[in-house]
């Protein structure tokens, strides 16, 4: 790979002994494909003005706000986080949060119409959208509304569950983290996940082995959280816990030098679902390390990849990787801005299949998509040549072959093909002429691509039966069930807003057969498969009204 700018030093965060140190590290991470980084070479400047991008790369637009969905809702604005899940027959199911606040225009509701029984709360408009895509042509497919009535719902993560996406924003009843299934072709009964504790959340991910999920929080002083769960049959009830670095009571990770590494441990925060915005004082209560805006963090082959949007000293951004194993955590700082005209508050980040982190830049004037290379180098990829708008939601499809990404205040969804690097799907052999493997998860054959066969596997579904014990709430009343059964007080208001996206009308085609509860491990193992690219996620059982 080389440098969209000849000057290549300026493009390398990573300097002398500690670039090699780094460098020295990294391939255990990154040799899990065989594939090497590709060479994207320089931007091209787009004829259409609106994205910059290499030669050989192109783009669809998917959706922008205001189109009309197939299930009779708009593409809300403000489109933030995505996720991209292998759908049945080759299909592409693409989950995208909106950064709605209550008093927001680009609402998913046309004229005369209600929020749905199913809001979470009918003065909010915030929530998740649905895609589904022909993985071949791009052609949308289906489109509608999934969750409403949040706050601000910034970024999230993939789950074996679901999508998971996030509240940033603590107003009454709001603050938390919802379950969001992959084949809801109307909308669904919200499943908040109280256990991931109620804050200004940004983004999520889950180890697909230990089913312990990890959090970042949008604060000047945020901390990085991590959820236990006490059982991995039994997956959102557990402890929540704070980082916090040993020896080194609320340790400022803004002024870690490159390559730097600290050992670190949990602590307990004792009240996961408080009634103010205190979830961080009782982590630093307690000595947990402080970032500066923690956002987007991705789990990628053993590490939990973590940005911080507003740290170093140029206040540009930093990434960080942590390893959380049974003997003790380890802290490293990959790479941080010295310099914004390098690298300017990035915000979303995803890992690609070939190992190098994407980030989605939320700066000043020019914003761009940038790759972290595994030497330490920052690379442009792309170029928001139509705004000052923020990048938001970058993602690749399942195969690695498509890159998802917002425009967020100008409300398109863009899709990216070229010659990315061909990814070699974990569990095959290279040597197979058609690229496929069998699937003991699903008993489907896995195609080469990261699409599932014809078969049926294991889906989410809107409305399955069962659930956990407890009261199952009642939309009509503003009750809402939470992940322990219990019901939630009704919810109020919000702040900030943006822009949104979306496609045309057709049929979907969606497997949507229940399935057993998450207690059978066939399906756990569905949602170990999801999140490395085999296979669409196992459906949590959830009941009726939407308990997790």
């Amino acid at each position: 790979m080389r440098p969209y700018n000849p000057m290549l030093d300026r493009r390398t965060f990573l300097r002398g002994g500690a670039a090699m140190a780094a460098a020295a590290s990294l391939p255990l991470v990154f040799s899990y494909h065989r594939t090497a980084r590709a060479d994207y070479g320089a931007l091209v400047p787009d004829p259409e003005g609106l994205l910059d991008l290499p030669a050989g790369f192109s783009y669809t637009i998917v959706s922008q706000t205001g189109d009309a969905m197939t299930d009779g809702y708009r593409v809300p604005g403000a489109p933030d986080a995505m996720g991209a899940f292998a759908g049945p027959n080759g299909t592409i199911v693409l989950m995208r949060n909106h950064e709605l606040s209550p008093e927001a225009a680009d609402s998913p509701y046309g004229p005369g119409q209600d929020p749905p029984p199913e809001a979470y709360d009918p003065d909010a408009v915030g929530g998740v959208t649905r895609t589904v895509l022909d993985g071949a042509t791009l052609e949308v497919l289906a489109s509608n509304l999934v969750l409403v009535g949040t706050i601000r719902n910034c970024a999230g993560g993939l789950s074996p569950w679901g999508w998971l996406s996030c509240e940033e924003n603590t107003d009454d009843g709001h603050g938390y983290v919802f379950l969001c299934r992959t084949d809801a072709e109307t909308v669904q009964m919200p499943q908040r996940i109280v256990g991931y504790g109620r804050c200004n959340h940004e983004a999520a991910c889950v180890d697909p082995d230990t089913f312990v999920a990890y959090l970042t929080e949008d604060r000047a002083d945020s901390c990085l959280y991590r959820f236990v769960p006490a059982d991995r049959a039994d997956p959102f009830t557990g402890k929540l816990q704070a980082l916090k670095v040993i020896d080194q009571d609320t340790f400022l990770t803004t002024l870690m030098d490159v390559s730097e590494t600290v050992e670190c441990e949990w602590v307990d925060i004792d009240e996961p679902d408080p009634a103010d915005d205190s979830l961080r004082e009782q982590a630093q209560d307690r000595g947990a390390a402080l970032f500066i805006r923690g956002e987007g963090i991705w789990f990628f082959e053993g590490a939990v990849y973590v940005c911080s949007t507003s740290g170093g000293p140029a206040a540009g951004g930093q990434i960080f990787k942590l390893v959380d194993r049974e003997r003790g955590a380890t802290l490293e700082l990959l790479a941080r801005s010295d310099d914004k005209d390098l690298l300017d508050m990035p915000d979303n980040i995803c890992v690609a299949p070939w190992g190098e982190v994407f980030m989605a830049e939320d700066g000043d004037g020019d914003n761009f998509v940038r790759v972290l290379a595994p030497t330490g180098e920052v690379y442009d990829f792309a170029r928001n040549a139509h705004s000052d708008s923020e990048f938001a939601g970058v993602c690749f499809s399942p195969d690695g072959q498509t890159l998802f990404v917002n425009i967020q205040g100008d409300g398109i969804t863009l899709a990216v093909r070229g010659p990315f690097p061909a990814v070699e799907r974990p569990g095959t052999s290279g040597d197979d002429s058609d690229g496929t493997t069998g699937d003991s998860t699903t008993g489907n054959d896995t195609t080469g691509d990261g699409t599932t066969g014809d078969g049926p596997a294991p889906t989410t579904s809107a409305g399955s039966a069962g659930g956990t014990e407890g009261d199952t709430g009642d939309p009509t009343t503003g009750d809402v069930p939470t992940t322990n059964g219990s019901t939630g007080e009704s919810p109020a208001t919000g702040d900030s807003d943006s822009g949104g996206a979306e496609g045309e009308p057709a049929g979907c085609g969606c497997d949507t057969t229940r399935s057993d509860p998450l207690s059978d491990l066939a399906l756990a193992a569905a949602g170990v498969a999801v999140l490395r690219g085999i296979t669409r996620p196992a459906a949590v059982d959830a009941g009726e009204r939407g308990d997790v």
